[in-house]
């Protein structure tokens, strides 16, 4: 992967204690190889645990420190108002389409 590129990362089903380690070294991989930006394609997600927003959380941060952003693209609407009532959105910045935060 060329430095200074964006790496897309889908999250199937649901984010959760069971798959949160693999989901976080997907976005860590990404990062090591030179991604500038990570997006997560929540097109397909269901559901988010708070192990997941923790993940999340902590891979905003981790890239923040090495000069690159998380954000989250294609959130349905529970997901939505769940970071916008956790104050997340804050934090993260939230895209409707991964097109949308490509262009960002």
């Amino acid at each position: 992967m060329p430095h200074g590129s964006t790496s897309v990362v889908a999250v199937q089903g649901q984010l959760v204690v069971t798959n949160r380690d693999a989901f976080k070294e997907a976005v860590q991989g990404a990062l090591a190889a030179g991604a500038t930006r990570v997006i997560i394609d929540c097109a397909t997600t269901s559901y988010i645990d708070s192990s997941g927003l923790g993940a999340l959380v902590s891979l905003s941060k981790a890239a923040r420190a090495q000069g690159a952003v998380v954000s989250l693209a294609a959130l349905s609407a529970e997901l939505q108002q769940l970071f916008e009532l956790t104050r997340l959105d804050t934090l993260l910045a939230i895209h409707p389409t991964v097109a949308a935060a490509r262009n960002a």
